[in-house]
C-alpha cells in the first residue's frame, strides 16, 4: 500500500486554535447570523419536485417562468444516457441525423452534460471535452496513462487541462468512441458521470492530504465518501442529479486553506465541540456573471459521522426549494437569501436523520494567523524518509507524452500517484529522499514541468479560452504565459503574486480570488475600433483573511495589459523595474 494511503480515518488531536476567518468577509462559523429577515409562507416551503419512476421531476404546478434547460430535463431525462444505455444508441447515429432533430440536438449539447461531456459546437464542432470526477485530485499513474491514450488519438485536437476543481478535463472526444470511453474510464477506476450541468461537482480537499506533516485532517475519506454517494458508486443517483443549477463543496484539512471554502456551496471546516471532532458548515458560495458571494456560517456542526446526512440535508433542501426561473438566480445563495439563513437552516434540519443539528462549535481548528505554504519543489512527508515535490503546470495545459511522462516518473521514483491542485498544478508524493536529485534532473522537469518556476509563473492560471469554450470571449492560456514572460522582462518580483485569467464572466478561473484578476471582455483601441482586452481585478485574497477582490480597470485593450499590470506589480506588491535592480546590483 502506498505510503500516502496509509493513513487511519481518525479524527486529529485537539487544538486550541483560534477562530479561522474575519468576519466582516469570509466570516467564520461561530460568527452570529443573521435571522430570518422576513416570515416565510407555508406555501413556498413545498417541496418542488416529486419522484416518478425512480427520477426527480418537476411539478406541473411550479413550471410556470421556468427557464430553458429545466425544460430541457422535464421533456427528456438526461440520466436515462446513462443509466438506461441510452448513450450506447446515441452514440450510432451520425452528428447530422443528431442535429436535426431537437430533441437528440438538445441531447448533444445539453443533455450529454450530465455524462461530462461538453460538445464545443462553436469552435470544435463534433467534439467534445469531457471532465472527469476526482475526489481530492488524487490519480493515479494508470489512470493518467488512460486518459493519455484517449487524447492522443485525437490528433492536434487532443489536449488535457488540470481544472481550478482538481480535476481533470480531456479534448478532442468525438460521440461514437464515448462508450468504450466510458469502459475504459471505469476500468482504471474513474467516473466523468454527474460533472457538468446542474450536478455537484468534484469534491475539493487538501492536495496535501495524508503526506503533510501540519495537517489539520486527512480530507480524502470524506471527499471519497462525498463523491461515491454523491454518483452513486459512479452508478449514478438521481437524488442529486436534478439540482437547480451546479454545486460545489470542499473539506478543509489545512490551515492553509488550499481548498479555498469561501467559493463553495459547502464547505467543511474543522472543528471540535466537546472533545469531539467534526466540521462547522460554511454555505452559499459562488460566482457568476451577475453576482459573487462568499460563503456565510451556517451555525451548524456536525460530527465526522454526518459529512454525508448534512451533505445530503442540504442538497435536497436545494434541490426541493431552488428557483429555476432566471439562470443567474438559481444558484443556492439565493435560496439562503430568499429564507434567511435560520429559515435556510430549519429546511436543512427538516431533512436531517432525527430532524437534529448541532449549532456551530467555538473551538475552531483552522488557524488564524497562518502564513500559507508554497508547495512547489521538494518539501518533507509527515512519512520519514519520503518527500512530495510540486511540479508547475503552466497554465494547466498537457498533452499525451507528457501525461506519460508523468506517469512514468510518478511510477518510478514514488508510488504511482499523482496528485492534482486548485491552481492547475501537479504534486508527486512518496519519493525517497534518496531519489530526490534523480528526479530533479529528469528532462520533464528540466524543460516543461518546473519544481521551480518564476514568482508570477507559480501564481499563474488561466481557464480554457476562446481555443476550445464557446463562452470565452478571449483566447487566455497562450495570452496569460506572453503577458507574464514581457512583465517579467520589466519588473523584478519578490513576492507570491497570483494572476488568473478567465474569457467570460462565468469566471471558471476565479479571477475574484486572484491578487490580479483578468476577464475577457471586447475592448476599443485607441481608433476606436473593437478589439480583444479585460476587466482588471485587484485585490483578491486567499487563507484566513479570504476575500474577493473589485474591479480596478474595465475593459483594457490586450496590447495596454503588459504596462497595467507593471504599473500594479510596482505600486501594489513592491515590485521593481528590472533596469533599477540592475543599478543596484
Amino acid at each position: 500500500m502506498s505510503p500516502s494511503l496509509s493513513v487511519p480515518f481518525l479524527s486529529p488531536p485537539l487544538s486550541s486554535a483560534a477562530p479561522c476567518c474575519r468576519a466582516t468577509r469570509l466570516a467564520a462559523a461561530t460568527t452570529p447570523v443573521a435571522p430570518v429577515s422576513a416570515e416565510v409562507e407555508a406555501a413556498r416551503l413545498e417541496p418542488r419536485v416529486e419522484e416518478r419512476d425512480g427520477y426527480w421531476v418537476l411539478k406541473e404546478k411550479f413550471r410556470g417562468g421556468i427557464n430553458v434547460q429545466e425544460k430541457m430535463k422535464i421533456e427528456r431525462e438526461p440520466m436515462k444516457l446513462f443509466m438506461e444505455g441510452g448513450i450506447e444508441e446515441v452514440a450510432k447515429i451520425s452528428f447530422e441525423e443528431l442535429d436535426k432533430a431537437k430533441d437528440t440536438k438538445d441531447d448533444i449539447d445539453v443533455r450529454l452534460k450530465w455524462l461530462g461531456l461538453f460538445h464545443r459546437r462553436k469552435h470544435h464542432y463534433g467534439r467534445f471535452m469531457m471532465r472527469l470526477k476526482l475526489p481530492n485530485g488524487v490519480t493515479t499513474s494508470a489512470q493518467t496513462r488512460y486518459l493519455a491514450s484517449v487524447i492522443r488519438k485525437y490528433g492536434k485536437d487532443g489536449c488535457a487541462d488540470v481544472t481550478t476543481r482538481q480535476n481533470w478535463q480531456i479534448r478532442g472526444v468525438v460521440l461514437p468512441d464515448v462508450p468504450e470511453i466510458l469502459k475504459g474510464l471505469a476500468e482504471v477506476g474513474l467516473t466523468s458521470l454527474q460533472s457538468g450541468m446542474d450536478n455537484v461537482r468534484n469534491p475539493v480537499g487538501n492536495p496535501l492530504a495524508g503526506i503533510d506533516p501540519l495537517e489539520i485532517v486527512d480530507t480524502r475519506p470524506y471527499t471519497n465518501l462525498l463523491s461515491q454517494y454523491i454518483t452513486g458508486n459512479s452508478l449514478g443517483n438521481p437524488n442529486v442529479t436534478n439540482l437547480p443549477r451546479k454545486w460545489n463543496v470542499a473539506v478543509v484539512g489545512t490551515h492553509d486553506l488550499f481548498e479555498h471554502p469561501h467559493i463553495n456551496d459547502l464547505a467543511y471546516m474543522p472543528a471540535t465541540k466537546d472533545g469531539r471532532f467534526g466540521f462547522n458548515l460554511l454555505v452559499g458560495g459562488f460566482f457568476s456573471p451577475k453576482r459573487c458571494a462568499e460563503a456565510v456560517p451556517l451555525d451548524a456542526w456536525v460530527s465526522a459521522d454526518d459529512v454525508i446526512p448534512v451533505c445530503k440535508a442540504i442538497l435536497e433542501a436545494y434541490r426541493d426549494l431552488g428557483f429555476r426561473g432566471n439562470r443567474q438566480k438559481t444558484r443556492m445563495m439565493w435560496l439562503i437569501d430568499e429564507l434567511g439563513i435560520e429559515g435556510f437552516r430549519s429546511e436543512v434540519v427538516k431533512r436531517m436523520p432525527f430532524e437534529d443539528l448541532e449549532r456551530a462549535a467555538s473551538e475552531d481548528l483552522v488557524k488564524k494567523q497562518w502564513e500559507r505554504r508554497d508547495y512547489m519543489g521538494v518539501h518533507p512527508q509527515k512519512q520519514e524518509g519520503l518527500s512530495y515535490v510540486g511540479l508547475h503546470i503552466p497554465v494547466g495545459r498537457l498533452q499525451a507524452d507528457d501525461m506519460d511522462e508523468l506517469a512514468r516518473l510518478a511510477d518510478e521514483y514514488g508510488t504511482g500517484e499523482l496528485r492534482l491542485t486548485v491552481e492547475q498544478n501537479i504534486i508527486l508524493p512518496n519519493v525517497e529522499k534518496s531519489r530526490i536529485e534523480a528526479l530533479l534532473k529528469e528532462p520533464l522537469l528540466q524543460n516543461t514541468y518546473s519544481p521551480k518556476p518564476s514568482i508570477l509563473m507559480r501564481g499563474l492560471v488561466a481557464c480554457t479560452g476562446n481555443q476550445f469554450c464557446g463562452q470565452a470571449i478571449i483566447e487566455t492560456k497562450a495570452r496569460a504565459l506572453k503577458v507574464t514572460e514581457e512583465v517579467e522582462r520589466h519588473v523584478a518580483v519578490t513576492r507570491p503574486v497570483r494572476m488568473h485569467w478567465t474569457g467570460c464572466p462565468n469566471t471558471c478561473a476565479q479571477v475574484q480570488v486572484a491578487d490580479i484578476g483578468f476577464m475577457g471582455c471586447m475592448a476599443r483601441d485607441e481608433n476606436g475600433k473593437p478589439c480583444e482586452g479585460a476587466d482588471v481585478f485587484l485585490g483578491g485574497r486567499i487563507g484566513s483573511d479570504s476575500h474577493l477582490g473589485d474591479v480596478y480597470k474595465k475593459s483594457v485593450p490586450s496590447k495596454d495589459l503588459v504596462p497595467l499590470v507593471v504599473d500594479l506589480l510596482i505600486s501594489h506588491f513592491g515590485a521593481v523595474p528590472r533596469e533599477r535592480e540592475e543599478e543596484e546590483d
